[in-house]
């Protein structure tokens, strides 16, 4: 599928111009962000779980501190050194064998500079049905760009400490229940002028139709930014839209004269350390970035057990087995290994307690042997719904 009209990306930048102030003013009424607090009891505060019931997302403010933003922006850009040159290369743009390739998984995925991979077309279970406009990058831009980069756990150690925050772990606990799992995780990367877009789209496949449907039956992501996030290249989202079931967004686009640029959505702008939290059935999606300014997202999220378990796989999984209280187990096992990991990097931070694991920490150190047993390959495991 193409776009029909061939845009710049001057153009396109202009285009948001108008758009972006009247989100970030409609961002400003809604409010939903400040520091992430708990209770006594360690759990979410009740207004911001009322707030983000109502809406669908909140933005926590300075949750990560600079030097661990800093370790990961270190980390990521080594990765970014090592990646395959091109996107069917096994060697780096040093000559050398690129990063990852001794897993089954590839972590990169390649996009054309500007593009729309997925909208408009059956991937992901067709859940993008209609593609954002593609603005023409520059003639000197690359053949491909990175785009996602997958298995953050495996990948790096800060990636795994990371994903054993306390607080984040916390918050999954608040709206979740004590045995929440994993979904997936990804990092998201938009290069400055190159970035591709993400078409308006809600995350969950599976549980639509299901009897015992709900407002979080399909989970939520978290999303940790590493740069200054503006409307030009951040998430967008459409608060309350997690609440009415599947969105027709075809004709919401339709309805809207034909433009992407949705009413009533909301950019999520951010500093370096704040977390976004979004349900996985808010419509929700990001713009090509034509914009000047990078930005890496640590996404990463999860669902509740009982919405996972004896439910098929999803979106990029292959396969059609149900998800078993074993497979549940073994994809949950890296948040036991990751809340070690981080304990020995901070043993002055509180660690979190997961409950599933409660009664087998000493199995799941963070070590050689879990590295393998474990963490290599963790993300065939995830739980896709």
């Amino acid at each position: 599928m193409t776009n029909a009209v061939e845009l710049s990306a001057a153009d396109h930048a202009a285009s948001m111009a108008a758009y972006a102030e009247t989100g970030l003013r409609r961002a400003a009424d809604i409010g939903n962000r400040g520091p992430l607090r708990l209770n006594d009891a360690g759990r979410l505060a009740q207004d911001i779980l009322d707030a983000y019931w109502k809406h669908g997302f909140y933005v926590f403010e300075n949750v990560i501190g600079a030097a661990e933003v800093d370790e990961l922006r270190r980390d990521i850009d080594g990765l970014l050194e090592r990646a395959p040159v091109t996107r069917d290369a096994t060697v780096d743009k040093h000559g050398k064998p690129a990063v990852g390739t001794e897993f089954t998984r590839p972590p990169f995925t390649f996009i054309k500079p500007l593009s729309d991979p997925w909208g408009g077309t059956k991937l992901l279970g067709g859940r993008h049905p209609h593609q954002m406009l593609q603005p023409k990058p520059a003639a000197d831009a690359p053949e491909d760009v990175v785009y996602l980069i997958h298995g953050m756990c495996q990948l790096l150690e800060s990636g795994l400490r990371l994903y054993g925050h306390p607080q984040l772990l916390a918050v999954a606990a608040s709206l979740n229940g004590e045995d929440f799992v994993p979904f997936n995780d990804a990092i998201f990367v938009k290069q400055p002028g190159l970035g591709g877009s993400v078409a308006w789209h809600q995350d969950g496949v599976t549980h639509w139709e299901s009897p015992d449907w709900n407002i979080g039956i399909h989970g939520f992501n978290f999303q940790v930014q590493l740069y200054p996030t503006t409307p030009q290249n951040c998430l967008w989202v459409v608060p309350g839209t997690h609440e009415h079931g599947r969105v027709d967004i075809k004709q919401r686009i339709a309805d809207n004269g034909g433009s992407e640029q949705l009413p009533g959505a909301v950019p999520l702008v951010c500093n370096p350390g704040d977390v976004t939290i979004v349900n996985r059935q808010l419509l929700h999606g990001s713009f090509a970035n034509t914009s000047p300014d990078l930005r890496v997202s640590v996404t990463f999220g999860f669902h509740r057990y009982q919405s996972v378990l004896g439910a098929k796989g999803a979106l990029s999984q292959k396969s059609e087995e149900a998800y078993d209280a074993q497979r549940i187990d073994d994809r949950a096992a890296v948040i036991q290994v990751a809340i070690d990991a981080r304990a020995q990097k901070y043993p002055d931070e509180q660690r979190f307690d997961y409950a599933p694991f409660r009664d087998r920490t000493d199995a799941f150190r963070w070590n050689d042997e879990t590295r393998e047993r474990v963490i290599r390959d963790y993300n065939l495991n995830d739980l896709a719904i």
